[in-house]
Parts: C-alpha cells; structure tokens; sequence
C-alpha cells in the first residue's frame, strides 16, 4: 500500500496539540482586518484568536479568503512528485469554494502523475465538525486503512457529524446573510439567541430560537440528547468565539448529563468567525443524523 498524506484546511479549527497527534497537515486560508491580510494559522502565530475577537468588538471587519487552485498546486505537487498519494479533507462546498478549487487542481493534478493517487473529498462540515471528522479518518489511518477505505469512510459518515451553534450577536450573521436586518434588530432587542446547525448540503441554517444565553447554551446539549450516539463513549469537539467560560458551561453539562470523558475545546479560528463572531459556541458529535 503507498504511504499517502491526509490534508486538510484551518477551518477545523484544530489545536496545534491535535494536528501533531493526528499527524495530517493544515492548509491556512486567509483574513482581512483593516486592510491587512492574515494567515488563519492554527496556532495563532499571525494574529491571536483573543487579539481577533477583540478587534470584532471594537468594530474592525473582517473578510476570508478561500484557498486557491494554485496554491493547492504549491501544496499538493511536491508530495506527488516525492511519491506521497493525498487524501484531501475540505471544507464545506456549502460554505466556501475550497473544494471546488482543489477538485479543480486535483484533476489536473491526476492526469500529470497518473502513477499517484490524489483524492478530494467535500466534508460538507465546518469548524471543529470539520476537525472532528478528519480527527476520525485520521484515527481509521493509523488503524491501517487505505486512502481509498478512508475516503470511503469519510462519505459514509458526514452526514452523522453533527453541528449545533449558537451565538451571541446577530449582527455577524446579518452581515453574512443568514438572518435580515429585521431579525437581527429585533432579536438583539428581546434578548433572542438563535440555535442553528449544519445541514445535509452543509450550508448553515437557523433552526429555532430561545431567549436568553444559558438557554441557548443547553439547547445545544439538548439537541446531544436527542441525536447523539453513544454519547458517554463518543469523541465531542467544542469550539468558541473568544468565550471559555461559556464553552466550559457546555462541556460540564455534557460530562453531567451523558459522562462524556473525551470532550476537546479550541477556539474558533477567524475565518469562521468572521461570520460567526465573538460569544460563539459550536457543539459536535456524531449522532443518527445531522436534523
């Protein structure tokens, strides 16, 4: 079996300490704050997560980039040209032109090294959902599969990761789209923090709304109650827009309710949360289904 690669991008939103353990690689995308364009590094190293969120709160904004073909080229070619095959994990088609670039690339790509084998795979997840689903192939890696077999077993179960957000300001999502001027005027007003999750097209969907923050927070272990699979034994992935005691609350609530032991929380990296904004937090597990 050839040695191959699994690649992916920093919308996972995992740890530096995780990215070593499960031994893959992290392309960066980008973010523009004031006219200054940034790696969404997973350490951090060209803008700290706490230096990005404070700049949201004083009203900096924020812009994202996707990967390029060409730099998916720069990426992918010298692991080829080495002998390495490549199994590349990608961000949601449903949220960014990223896997559509490097399925681009990687057919150009495959009919110039036709002896290697160089594989895209659209996780239609985001954040750490995207994170714990790589987490998850990288562990079937080490367990012997091939990249085929991994492949495989990434598109037989995307659609059980499950994605549960809520956030604190809606005026990031009206910025992006997802809820109306209106909406977002009225519901800061009453104090309405809406729960939304990723569907089965992995785009990002309003599914109900509470009033009040603690609310909002344990309708997202609800929605782990419902769904999940499992849920003492299971791997959880929580992530956060500059928020760590809100995201601690999730996580006590899940070790209280279902005696999960394996929970793994990190920030949202800029270039979600250019879109999600501070006071984020994203919850992720694998359930029967994503609704």
């Amino acid at each position: 079996m050839s040695d191959y690669r699994i690649l992916t991008d920093s919308t996972t939103d995992l740890s530096p300490e995780l990215i070593r353990e499960m031994d893959v690689d992290v392309i960066p995308l980008y973010f523009t704050v004031d006219g200054q364009t940034y790696q969404n590094d997973p350490a951090g190293k060209d803008m700290s997560f706490s230096a990005f969120y404070d700049k949201l709160r004083a009203g900096a904004q924020s812009s994202t980039t996707q990967i390029t073909p060409e730099r998916f080229r720069e990426i992918v070619e010298p692991l080829l040209q080495q002998g390495t095959d490549v199994l590349y994990l990608a961000f949601s088609s449903g949220l960014s032109g990223t896997y559509n670039a490097s399925r681009l690339m990687f057919e150009e790509l495959a009919e110039q090294y036709p002896q290697r084998k160089v594989v895209t795979v659209d996780t239609l997840a985001a954040s750490m959902g995207e994170g714990l689903l790589v987490y998850l192939a990288a562990q079937q890696k080490k367990q012997g599969k091939s990249l085929e077999e991994v492949a495989q077993w990434v598109t037989d179960n995307r659609l059980k990761l499950s994605h549960w957000f809520t956030v604190d300001d809606l005026n990031h999502l009206k910025r992006g789209g997802r809820v109306s001027g209106a909406a977002a005027f009225f519901g800061t007003m009453l104090n309405i923090k809406p729960v939304l999750h990723v569907d089965d097209e992995g785009h990002l969907i309003p599914m109900e709304k509470v009033r009040g923050r603690r609310q909002s927070l344990d309708a997202l272990v609800d929605q782990m109650a419902k769904t999940g699979i499992d849920n003492a034994h299971q791997t959880v992935f929580i992530s956060h827009g500059d928020c760590q005691a809100d995201v601690e609350y999730v996580a006590d609530q899940i070790r209280s309710r279902f005696g999960t032991k394996d929970i793994h929380i990190n920030y949202i990296g800029p270039v979600i949360g250019t879109h999600s904004g501070p006071g984020t937090v994203a919850l992720f597990f694998l359930a029967e289904n994503r609704n």
